[in-house]
């Protein structure tokens, strides 16, 4: 464990480790409060904030079994209007609508039954006809066999989002006269009150360098490597595992422009396909979602998103390949976040120290949510709503809190 004594104070009041969307939203929320911040990272938005396509969508991203995410997305999608308002210049955030469509007769009958699940949820899913749909989207297929709209499921850049709170960090650190808001390095471990107790008060981080972040407050927003971080309390169990997922991006030419003015969703054969329109006249789709260990791309996993992406829009074979990245987002095993405080022996919550991670394929949809929860924790409050995805509820702690 990183050896560290208490009585030194802290070199700012949070430190933020991980720079992907949620642990930039969270420090912008904790600046924002009147906080200082230092956030820590090899390569701010290089992870799976840069692969990701953005769909803000609490009720087309609905799944069976996990219905308990359900308020959580929804409260994030609520507050995204707000949250990229406060940040000046492009964020890459549009309202426009989703379309969900069915392939053949098979995707049309597990859209139906999804539709079932999310109309008992109190969401709202109108049927369209497909000419109403082409008459939204003059370029989808010709064999579709069904189509559904989600007015609220929206979308946003990730890669301009992050800019736009990097940007919005680097400004307010220098408006407040702070020293060095992002520290470019990897976490190694956490530094605690007591060396050689590791359920006391968390006080800091230590680099892979050697060198040391103090902070009253540190937040673990850094995807898989929290879970590899030296120093965490005895007893927590973090099981994150990589879900690896291929995404590609194409470039739409002038004399097909716009492509598709709205989000596409489909089914095509039972399997998932999605293509994002940007304003800038590329296309994101995705995604496969695949747990073999590799950070590659998959030419398999390419093919079959080109492939099936050409029964929902033809004209995507038109279109200039430009870009394909794999990353991996951090899972759980029950696909929900591990967020919030951590309890010791006894019951009590380990001061000095919240877990944001486990966020899966819902990061940037949670990133609004997730700093409202963390400084509603920075803040000494707390919303028992949110309790079910405490990070301990894995462990083996006897505090009464964990969940089996």
């Amino acid at each position: 464990m990183p050896e560290h004594s208490g009585a030194l104070g802290p070199d700012t009041d949070v430190a933020v480790v991980g720079a992907g969307i949620v642990g930039l939203a969270i420090a912008w929320e904790a600046a924002r409060s009147g906080r200082t911040v230092r956030v820590i990272d090899p390569d701010p938005a290089g992870g799976a904030t840069y692969a990701a396509a953005g769909m803000l969508a609490p009720v087309s991203e609905l799944h069976y079994q996990e219905e308990e995410l359900l308020e959580l997305t929804l409260a994030s999608a609520r507050l995204y209007p707000e949250f990229a308002g406060s940040l000046a210049g492009p964020t890459g955030y549009r309202a426009t609508r989703t379309l969900v469509v069915g392939a053949d007769a098979a995707d049309r009958a597990a859209l139906a039954d999804l539709r079932q699940l999310q109309l008992r949820h109190g969401l709202a899913v109108e049927p369209f006809t497909i000419r109403r749909a082409r008459s939204l989207e003059p370029l989808l297929g010709p064999q579709l066999s069904c189509a559904f709209s989600i007015e609220q499921d929206h979308q946003v850049d990730p890669r301009v989002l992050a800019a736009a709170l990097q940007s919005a960090l680097a400004a307010h650190a220098e408006q407040q006269g702070w020293t060095g808001w992002l520290q470019r390095g990897r976490a190694a471990g956490l530094l605690h009150a007591d060396p050689a107790d590791s359920t006391s008060a968390v006080t800091g981080v230590e680099l892979a360098d050697g060198s040391m972040v103090r902070a009253a407050e540190v937040v673990l927003a850094n995807g898989l490597g929290a879970a590899r971080l030296a120093g965490l309390p005895q007893g927590l169990r973090l099981p994150l595992r990589p879900v690896y997922g291929d995404i590609l991006r194409l470039r739409v030419p002038q004399h097909l422009r716009p492509l598709l003015t709205n989000t596409v969703r489909g089914l095509v054969r039972g399997l998932p396909v999605y293509l994002v329109p940007r304003e800038d006249g590329t296309v994101v789709l995705g995604a496969t979602q695949r747990e073999d260990g590799s950070a590659a791309v998959s030419a398999g996993g390419t093919y079959q998103l080109l492939r099936d992406a050409q029964v929902l829009v033809p004209a995507v074979a038109e279109l200039e390949l430009f870009e394909t990245t794999a990353r991996a987002r951090p899972g759980t095993p029950d696909n929900a976040p591990l967020l919030g405080r951590v309890a010791a022996p006894g019951g009590a919550d380990i001061p000095g120290l919240i877990v944001a991670t486990g966020f899966f394929r819902h990061g940037v949809l949670l990133a609004p949510v997730a700093a409202q929860i963390c400084r509603g924790l920075l803040d000494g409050g707390a919303d028992g709503r949110w309790d079910r995805f405490r990070p301990d509820r894995f462990s083996l702690i006897p505090t009464g809190k964990s969940q089996p």
